[in-house]
């Protein structure tokens, strides 16, 4: 999703009447130390989310846990993280972007150190809840913080640069979690992906305290009780029945829990609708769906995210439990979509300059593509598959994908006004996880239903052929992008 950025959609926006700033750039605008330190912050939730893939084997033979409480390690942090992200937002646009910032990577830290330290599988389910609701206060406020304190080229490289670091991060992650897994560091074995998060925060929240400006909403808004609880209902009506049904045997209150999902939907969307035109700041304002820069690339992160979730998901459980990879080897596999995805979106800013949102869309073709090659090698040897005959696919498609996520997410915001930031910013980052939770959940049951029936190999070439058609649509929704980006 591509737009023309107005003057008017780039404003810097001024701290508000007594907030303090940190030590940063003389006129509080974001310098490097503290674009470094918010993509820090950007890069340790969307990186758990993805580390515990290649470490389930193990935590399930030390915790004896079982495949339902494995699904909820990942199912708790993912609907904690998505339920509380657009309140994450509006609580830094009334208390301060900064303040919300640290208070998210203290408490990051001291959860990360609860999961590491916990001694049975329950524990460690609770523990990934709290992670995922620091996550959800820690989030929101890097996107909202570049947005309130950057303007035109630099604005553009800081998200670009945000765009990277999530999809890196994404990636990277599971590598991470196989080499830290393998390495058993002092004896701590699957512990360690969780751990290494201790360190990480304590250092992020010593430079973020000075390198950090602190912005807010000149308007701050009361908190939207009503429907902060709606949506609250809603995400967890979806996403929770659909990532624990299979593990779980589809119980009657997954099906429940289903029902009243659409319920829920409506009357969150009847009450915020109610709030604004009653002159009162709802927690997800309708108004901003009128944004179509907003609007058009919401729409297209949902099959993306949901894609890339799905296959990082499924690709580490195929490598391991079917072709027996360890967990460095099952890591090491996505090297090259690391690779290759860093090296596009390096080359976005300068091809979008040239090329506009047709970038998006050569993305989804160099995607397409990639995806293509791996359903052959799948079919063409399964039981021979070696790390040299999943690289051309695995580059390729994170070619594309690096084409594609940042200048989406840029284009995601160029419209909402600073004084929404958070809001905005919480808006994507929302959509954009929960459609990475649905996609481990839907492309994760598909994959493991399939499985037994038709063995690992046919299994995920199937799963890729439909991440696929999630490809085609997003590619096909690219053409009605405007031209150019500014």
């Amino acid at each position: 999703m591509v737009v023309v950025v107005t003057q008017t959609s780039i404003r810097t926006q001024a701290p508000a009447r007594g907030a303090t700033r940190a030590p940063s750039d003389a006129d509080g605008s974001l310098n490097a130390l503290g674009l470094f330190t918010v993509l820090l912050g950007a890069a340790l939730p969307l990186i758990d989310f993805f580390i515990v893939n290649v470490a389930l084997p193990a935590m399930d033979r030390d915790l004896n846990a079982g495949p339902a409480l494995l699904e909820l390690v990942v199912a708790g942090y993912g609907v904690a993280y998505a339920v509380l992200l657009v309140l994450g937002g509006r609580l830094g646009d009334t208390f301060g972007r900064r303040r919300l910032f640290l208070a998210g990577m203290a408490a990051f830290g001291v959860t990360s150190l609860a999961c590491g330290l916990a001694p049975n599988a329950w524990t460690l389910v609770a523990g990934r809840v709290a992670q995922g609701a620091a996550a959800a206060l820690l989030l929101p406020q890097v996107l909202a913080t570049i947005h309130a304190t950057t303007s035109g080229p630099r604005r553009a490289r800081a998200v670009s640069l945000y765009g990277a670091t999530a999809g890196l991060a994404m990636v990277t992650g599971q590598i991470l979690g196989g080499v830290l897994v393998a390495a058993d560091v002092a004896g701590t074995g699957w512990r360690a992906v969780f751990l290494v998060n201790v360190p990480v925060a304590a250092a992020g929240l010593v430079v973020a305290a000075r390198a950090v400006p602190e912005t807010r909403s000149k308007h701050p808004a009361p908190v939207d009780v009503p429907g902060t609880a709606l949506l609250a209902l809603a995400l967890v009506a979806l996403l929770l029945p659909l990532t624990e049904g299979r593990a779980a045997g589809w119980p009657l209150w997954t099906w429940l829990l289903l029902g009243v999902f659409p319920v829920a939907a409506v009357a969150f969307y009847v009450t915020e609708r109610r709030l604004e035109s009653s002159g009162r700041v709802p927690l997800l304002p309708p108004s901003l769906f009128a944004l179509p820069g907003l609007r058009r690339g919401l729409l297209m992160i949902l099959p993306f995210s949901a894609g890339f979730g799905g296959f990082m998901f499924v690709i580490a459980v195929a490598l391991q439990q079917g072709l027996r990879y360890g967990p460095v080897e099952a890591g090491l596999a996505l090297t090259p979509m690391a690779a290759a995805f860093f090296v596009a979106s390096l080359m976005g800013p300068r091809l979008v300059s040239r090329y506009g949102n047709r970038v998006v869309t050569a993305g989804a073709v160099f995607q397409a593509v990639g995806i293509v090659l791996l359903m052959l090698a799948v079919q063409r040897d399964w039981a021979g598959l070696s790390l040299a005959d999943l690289t051309p696919g695995i580059a390729i498609a994170g070619f594309g994908q690096g084409l594609q996520l940042p200048v989406l997410i840029r284009g995601i915001l160029a419209e909402v006004p600073a004084e929404r930031a958070g809001v905005g910013s919480g808006v994507m980052v929302t959509t954009q996880q929960s459609a990475l939770a649905l996609g481990v959940a839907t492309l994760g049951t598909l994959f493991l239903t399939l499985a037994p029936s038709m063995g690992m190999g046919d299994a995920l070439a199937r799963t890729l052929a439909i991440q696929l058609v999630g490809i085609v649509i997003t590619g096909l929704l690219s053409l009605r992008l405007p031209r150019l980006l500014a």
